[in-house]
């Protein structure tokens, strides 16, 4: 069977090797508000990481194994700004350098551990997985409105999915799962059968396209500042190698497309900003971020729209790990649809990063 991008359906979609993850670009370790001076042991592109905050509230990230015999240093103890093994009392700084050894007369030279930069923005604790001297912090996702005080921006939220994270991916690269997947939220007229459209770079993979007059569905319907039908953009982009920008607009019937105008007291605009972080092969960190473009005062908003969109990534959450395990046993052919056609596209580009790294 031929794939939507013209190679074999199964060759397309395991082109990537489910083990490989791209090294250099910065990923979310965890909110903001979930890391304190307490050792919290995290695992990042499978590597074992330890993360603190020191004296100062700077957050830091170590490698989680002592060098003597690799007992994760979260099992240890902070010692002012230093890490202290639970095992010989090995202490390390936030470069990763041993500085004390109470069983030795010196130090010895093994005793290191690999440090991780580690950057604070956007109420997320970032970590570079690649060589230290290629972190630059202004690559950093940079999140437009987050200052704009006419937006309100939630305070982010998070899950583990037991799948591999380009499961999830796909998932951000696919509008018209929400017909079937998210029925009394998301779903709508149009959502099952209207065209896409596909545009790629470099730096990303957009799919997306207008639905025209149709109602608002559920989750929307008591959000927009019109009544009757609207014209509504579902704005699927996923920027290399894990960052999904998912934009939602309404505008009355007949006022969106390309040249609709955002600036409209009318127009309604959503944006969810998704990080996943590859844990390893079987498990993916999910955060997200939701920005609206009205009522930003309005808790009570606010609160409906959190808990009505975890309810609906849980459904995605339920779906992909199923998809995980299946595809993860599969011993049969796997199709591949026209709708898979930029998940695809993203895991071609995604690879050519991979080679370049390696």
């Amino acid at each position: 069977m031929n794939g939507p991008d013209g190679g074999h359906g199964i060759d397309n979609l395991k082109a990537h090797a489910l083990s490989d993850f791209v090294y250099n670009a910065w990923y979310v370790a965890c909110l903001s508000r979930d890391l304190s001076r307490e050792l919290k042991a995290m695992t990042f592109l499978a590597q074992p990481v330890v993360l603190y905050r020191d004296g100062q509230g700077l957050p830091v990230a170590l490698e989680d194994a002592c060098p003597h015999r690799k007992l994760p240093l979260s099992m240890g103890r902070l010692k002012g700004d230093h890490v202290e093994c639970g095992y010989h009392g090995l202490t390390f700084d936030r470069r990763g350098l041993c500085v004390d050894a109470p069983t030795q007369g010196r130090i010895p030279a093994f005793a290191c551990v690999k440090s991780y930069p580690v950057a604070e923005k956007w109420g997320l604790i970032w970590i570079w997985m690649g060589p230290e001297h290629l972190a630059r912090e202004d690559e950093i996702p940079q999140i437009e409105h987050f200052d704009d005080p006419a937006w309100h921006i939630t305070a982010g939220d998070s899950f583990m999915c037991q799948c591999h994270y380009l499961w999830l991916v796909d998932n951000l690269l696919d509008p018209s799962h929400v017909a079937w997947v998210h029925p009394s939220s998301f779903a709508g007229a149009g959502t099952g059968d209207t065209a896409l459209k596909i545009d790629s770079d470099e730096h990303s993979v957009v799919c997306s396209r207008w639905i025209e007059n149709q109602a608002p569905p559920p989750f929307y319907a008591a959000l927009v500042k019109f009544s009757g039908h609207a014209d509504r953009l579902q704005h699927y982009e996923v920027r290399y190698p894990s960052w999904a920008i998912n934009k939602t607009v309404f505008t009355p019937a007949g006022l969106g497309g390309e040249g609709f105008n955002p600036q409209d007291a009318q127009t309604y605009i959503m944006v969810s900003h998704h990080f996943l972080t590859p844990v390893d092969a079987d498990h993916t960190l999910y955060f997200w971020l939701q920005h609206r473009n009205t009522d930003p005062h309005n808790q009570d908003i606010t609160a409906r729209n959190a808990e009505g969109a975890k309810k609906a990534f849980l459904e995605d959450k339920n779906v992909l790990e199923a998809v995980h395990r299946g595809m993860k046993k599969n011993t049969g052919r796997v199709a591949t649809m026209g709708l898979d056609a930029a998940a695809i596209r993203f895991r071609q580009g995604l690879q050519k990063i991979i080679e370049m790294e390696s």
